[in-house]
């Protein structure tokens, strides 16, 4: 039986909690799910607005407009949002602007600082063109610094460009003026139209879509657009948490998510897990459940208390993120799974 499937158009809430007892491997701890949820965290950053849609425009390397060119900066950017970990811990490093970034952060500096120097990396007719060794160029770290997957990244970048150009006129607007305000359908149309952002595994002969990358793009356009114009969705709220390597270990910091002692060891011991492979899936699908669930316990805090102030999972997704970002150092002790892969 399935274990998840994350896509909220064809599960109902209560079935999409039944199937996530099916894992086999992970366990989610539903007494930390309300200690979690509780004043000093995510309820209480809700209610002060400290967790808002706005925030997305407080970080420096995004786009400050919400115009066309904004959208099309936010696909390009996801199609190449992958695979920031490193085993021998040499994090992968751009200077912009007097400012040192890494990760994700880094790479919207990258194509930022490629912009300003002549190269539209908005625009498909640009980048469908580029060289592998002009994408590396784009894509230079600060001294040694190396960034993985660049093969796969130029191919992602060569299928977005492809596709938008044959299919959407040369421009992902496009793609969003089809979906008619629809999450769900603009989700449909990129997994349809992008293979690189089809991320889907079988766990027990059954398909299992998790669509990480893809639903961090919608995310990511209604929080730049802070919900109107080109990032006006009215089911928004179906969209999932983005299931990625770092908010499972905010999850199990915070003891939301149990990892048993078998799987600790291999993370620990920086065994790569095999993408599609039975801990690397269940990881993955149980913390999109987890993050559910302190939406719920959320929504409930603010009824009770009759506050109309806004909260989703790609809100409390954009928390925990932070809260590792932030808090480096105290989470190191919390090894999270490591995986070669596209899809996150």
């Amino acid at each position: 039986m399935i274990i998840f499937i994350c896509l909220s158009l064809f599960e109902s809430r209560k079935k999409r909690y039944k199937l996530v007892k099916n894992a086999k491997i992970l366990h989610i701890k539903i007494n930390f799910i309300c200690n979690m949820s509780q004043p000093c965290k995510i309820y209480q950053e809700v209610i002060n607005k400290k967790l808002t849609v706005e925030i997305f425009t407080n970080v420096s390397v995004h786009p400050q407009e919400k115009n066309d060119r904004a959208a099309n900066w936010i696909f390009v950017v996801d199609t190449l949002n992958f695979c920031f970990w490193s085993l021998d811990k040499k994090h992968w490093k751009v200077t912009w602007r007097g400012e040192t970034y890494t990760g994700y952060y880094a790479l919207c500096a990258a194509i930022n600082r490629a912009i300003e120097e002549g190269i539209d990396m908005t625009n498909p007719k640009i980048y469908v063109n580029l060289t592998l060794d002009k994408l590396n160029h784009i894509l230079r770290g600060d001294e040694e610094s190396e960034l993985y997957l660049m093969n796969e990244r130029y191919q992602c970048l060569l299928e977005s460009g492809k596709v938008l150009i044959e299919k959407f006129e040369g421009s992902f607007v496009n793609c969003i003026h089809k979906c008619e305000q629809s999450a769900q359908k603009l989700l449909d149309i990129i997994v349809s139209n992008f293979s690189h952002f089809k991320d889907e595994a079988v766990y027990n002969n059954i398909t299992v879509a998790i669509y990480k990358r893809a639903q961090i793009l919608i995310g990511d356009l209604w929080s730049c657009f802070e919900g109107k114009g080109l990032g006006a969705f009215t089911d928004i709220d179906t969209i999932t948490m983005f299931a990625d390597y770092r908010v499972p270990q905010v999850l199990c910091y915070f003891g939301v998510l149990q990892y048993p002692d078998s799987l600790l060891l291999k993370l620990l011991d920086d065994v790569v897990l095999e993408n599609g492979s039975k801990e690397e899936v269940e990881i993955r699908a149980t913390s999109v459940v987890a993050v559910a669930r302190i939406n719920d316990y959320v929504q409930e805090l603010l009824k009770t208390n009759n506050k109309t102030n806004k909260c989703n999972c790609i809100l409390i997704d954009q928390y925990l993120w932070t809260y590792r970002r932030n808090r480096a150092k105290y989470l190191d002790c919390i090894p999270y799974h490591k995986t070669r892969t596209i899809y996150y």
